[in-house]
């Protein structure tokens, strides 16, 4: 016997093994094809999922009778990641014993790379859990806000885009878009609301530059879970509105933003839009796994990841009343709100012609440091 033919036998022992009657295949996946979505969907994970996991042409007589796998970004989607993030929320409210304490932080430290030196209190045992250690706040001194230009980073993370809006698509990273019209929400005929309505992307993007000669910016910055999770004010500006969207709670680092296009839109958000010295300024506070809760200082009504939303649907509350007529007055490097883990900022305003971005894509970057000026 030659050496290809006894290399061959285990192959063929591994093929009969693998082998699928397909006659009986075809007749399971036409029960399969009678049943509602769901149920379909149900029955076709356990195949998708070992589609994924064995050797590469394993479960390929599958594909022979007709069946093919889900997606990847579709099974992706399809994990129940807001009962995963409510379920680590709950966690991290767990008191931990004083004696576990150093041995969990320093773990988490040692893996994310956390500066604790910068931390107001440096003491691990100080953090009765781990809520607690993730919003710690920093020293005064660790972060200067940067006073000679017009806008500064909300807060430590790393850049991954920005630029001018063109065509009311927006990157989240190098090649991948998302729809302003689609991450900001649909305009409503309200008094109440900085946009109102308007019926093509031209007419939705001349609703938020209100100042002739003006363009519309982006800057996206992404929070690692090792970054100081506290957000602040990037300029001096006037918060008006805030709308609130249930949604997914996908992962928002790099590389799932290349792998799915308009992540942003898909996963919770609140965004607070209003103006500053050169017209339309909003901040978006984008959710993402484990970071289900998104809490904002001054607005006690916003309540993130609740166990029931309706799919695209908002929740809108205006800042300005009958006794307040302006909004809420926000100073450059105020604190404004916080994450649980670490997400994604998405800054979108309006500015003059001239106005130029201190900035270079991939860099990180600190709370504090200039975005751009005029």
């Amino acid at each position: 016997m030659c050496q290809s033919e006894a290399l061959r036998g285990p192959e063929l022992r591994a093929a009969k093994w693998l082998y699928f009657p397909q006659l009986a295949l075809r007749r399971r996946l036409g029960q399969l094809s009678c049943m509602s979505k769901p149920a379909l969907k149900l029955r076709s994970w356990p195949l998708t999922v070992l589609y994924y996991l064995l050797p590469l042409g394993a479960l390929r007589p599958l594909s022979r009778v007709g069946w093919r796998p889900v997606s990847r970004v579709a099974l992706y989607k399809s994990v129940p990641t807001r009962l995963l993030s409510r379920a680590w929320g709950r966690l991290n409210q767990v008191e931990l014993p004083h004696w576990l304490r150093r041995p969990v932080y320093s773990l988490y430290i040692w893996t994310f790379g956390v500066n604790m030196k910068e931390a107001a209190v440096e003491d691990l045992h100080h953090y009765r859990n781990l809520s607690e250690f993730f919003r710690r706040k920093l020293k005064p001194q660790a972060r200067p806000v940067c006073g000679l230009h017009s806008v500064i980073s909300p807060s430590d993370g790393k850049i991954l885009n920005f630029g001018q809006v063109k065509n009311c698509e927006v990157e989240q990273v190098k090649g991948v878009t998302y729809s302003l019209e689609s991450f900001l929400g649909p305009r409503t005929p309200a008094e109440d609301l900085p946009f109102p309505p308007a019926t093509s992307c031209g007419s939705f993007r001349s609703q938020l530059v209100t100042r002739e000669g003006n363009e519309l910016y982006h800057c996206v910055i992404y929070l690692a879970p090792g970054d100081y999770h506290c957000f602040h004010s990037p300029t001096d500006w006037t918060v008006s509105h805030r709308r609130h969207f249930p949604g997914s709670l996908m992962s928002v680092n790099p590389g799932m933003a290349r792998w799915i296009k308009e992540l942003f839109c898909h996963n919770e958000r609140v965004v607070l839009t209003g103006d500053w010295k050169h017209g339309f300024f909003s901040l978006t506070a984008v959710g993402a796994t484990n970071v289900g809760s998104i809490r904002i200082y001054f607005d006690r009504d916003l309540h993130t990841n609740s166990p029931r939303y309706s799919k695209g649907s908002y929740n809108d509350f205006s800042f300005v009343t009958h006794t307040n007529k302006e909004g809420i007055p926000m100073r450059k490097g105020e604190h404004l709100g916080e994450f649980n883990l670490g997400s994604t900022i998405v800054l979108i305003f309006e500015a003059p012609k001239d106005f130029n971005f201190k900035l270079k894509a991939g860099q990180k970057i600190r709370f504090g440091e200039a975005l751009g000026s005029l």
